[in-house]
């Protein structure tokens, strides 16, 4: 089975401490330990906010005396949560962190992953990668996530031959997982992918009315949006003949079965922000794993 990852982005922003901790507690004892964490979540622009999510993550661990039961990748580099360009990928900066992560999680860390690298000078990321490769002996899953010049980096890991886990947004209407060519087209290193942004931000079907959904908090323009959502809605009679096949009733269930149904996908990232959400997500990453979704993955192919 492809993995499930809890994401933490609205972590302290539109999700509570104490709705986290009902989160985790609901992750746990389902069985899954994956969770997805970064510097700068929530990215909400309020400075108050920087590395909330992680702290919230630090508080659980410290109150429920965990050793080794999750397993958290965090992404590292952004300097702020303001949505700016700034940050640090130094070698000092990333030891830096790691000894942080460890200190406040301890064996929970499992992955450090680059954030946001901007960067075209091979010099400075050859020193970046050498450093992950560094961590990756120490037991570090290394980690690309936001990447603007995956040829550099797959270039370098040419030598350093590490295998990382890579996440790119992908859904029904967009996908940077082409950009990511030089890594899926070289035999270097045998590279997980992990989706995000599955539901395209936070849509939902039949809810354009509805504000301070996740879609509207982080800033998206729906006019843009729905004329294609209203056209995915439209398929989804047709999608749900299938004999003994559960139908499919949210963005969520679509974008888990696109996202989990593609070959070179080896997990998604979810956000959900009640019990509720939670919940459908495992159920249904348990059903793309039983039941047989390709011909609505063959479907939601097609442009739009």
């Amino acid at each position: 089975m492809k993995s499930l990852i809890l994401g933490t982005a609205q972590w302290g922003w539109s999700i509570s401490r104490e709705t986290a901790f009902l989160l985790l507690d609901e992750w746990l004892k389902a069985g899954y330990s994956e969770v997805d964490a970064a510097t700068n979540y929530p990215i909400n622009q309020n400075p108050a906010d920087f590395r909330a999510a992680e702290k919230i993550l630090a508080e659980y661990c410290q109150a429920h005396g965990l050793s080794n039961q999750l397993k958290i990748i965090v992404k590292v580099g952004s300097m702020d949560n303001m949505r700016s360009p700034e940050h640090n990928l130094s070698p000092s900066f990333l030891m830096m962190m790691t000894d942080e992560y460890r200190r406040i999680w301890g064996q929970n860390l499992h992955g450090i992953m680059l954030h946001w690298d901007n960067r075209d000078d091979h010099e400075a990321v050859e020193q970046t990668l050498q450093t992950l490769f560094t961590l990756q002996a120490e037991g570090i899953q290394p980690g690309l996530s936001g990447i603007k010049h995956p040829q550099v980096h797959a270039d370098i890991n040419e030598q350093l031959k590490m295998n990382f886990s890579i996440e790119v947004k992908h859904n029904i209407f967009t996908s940077d997982l082409g950009r990511y060519k030089p890594f899926t087209e070289k035999s270097i290193g045998k590279h997980r992918f992990l989706a995000y942004g599955l539901s395209a931000g936070g849509l939902k079907f039949g809810q354009f009315t509805q504000n301070n959904g996740t879609f509207e908090l982080r800033g998206g323009d729906r006019s843009a949006f729905e004329p294609r959502l209203a056209q995915v809605e439209a398929l989804l009679p047709d999608l749900n003949l299938a004999f003994v096949r559960p139908p499919i009733v949210t963005m969520q269930q679509l974008g888990m079965i696109y996202a989990l149904g593609h070959p070179q996908i080896g997990g998604a990232i979810i956000g959900p922000r009640s019990l509720p959400q939670l919940r459908e997500a495992i159920e249904w990453h348990l059903n793309t794993d039983i039941f047989d979704y390709q011909d609505v993955i063959k479907v939601l192919s097609k442009p739009f």
